[in-house]
């Protein structure tokens, strides 16, 4: 293998892949919950971030719907 490569008459392409790249996003999550993921993540050995991200994943592959009941007003 050379020891040196010329790569400026490469030509470049686009990512096909960049669409399924991460988003990044803001949220606002109590500190509760924050705990609980980084207390599960530290025991699985991952970042916070990702376990977070896997849990909705998973919520996205099942179909899951979130019930919500507000209380009647009186």
């Amino acid at each position: 293998m050379k020891t040196e490569y010329d790569l400026s008459a490469m030509n470049s392409r686009r990512n096909p892949y960049a669409s399924k790249l991460k988003k990044p996003v803001t949220m606002r999550l109590s500190e509760d919950v924050v705990a609980y993921f980084k207390g599960m993540a530290a025991d699985a050995g991952v970042p916070y971030q990702s376990l977070i991200n896997l849990y909705l994943r998973d919520c996205v592959t099942q179909h899951r719907q979130v019930k919500i009941a507000w209380p009647a007003k009186s």
